[in-house]
C-alpha cells in the first residue's frame, strides 16, 4: 500500500499544492509592488553599503 500514499500525496501536490504556491507567489508580488514599497526596498538595498560599526563592538579610536 505505499503506492496509495504516494498517489494521494502526488494528487494533493498537483492540485492544492499548486494553488498554495501560486497564492504565495501572488502575495510576494503584491508585497513588492504595493504603494510605498519603493522606499523600504531602496533602504534595504543600501544596508550592505552603510558604513556603521556593529553594535556589539567597541568603537575604534
Amino acid at each position: 500500500m505505499p503506492t496509495a500514499h504516494y498517489d494521494m500525496l502526488r494528487h494533493f501536490a498537483d492540485s492544492w499544492g499548486l494553488l498554495y504556491m501560486m497564492a504565495i507567489f501572488l502575495a510576494v508580488v503584491f508585497f513588492l509592488v504595493r504603494p510605498g514599497a519603493g522606499s523600504s526596498a531602496r533602504a534595504a538595498a543600501r544596508i550592505p553599503l552603510d558604513d556603521n560599526e556593529p553594535l556589539d563592538r567597541e568603537p575604534r579610536q
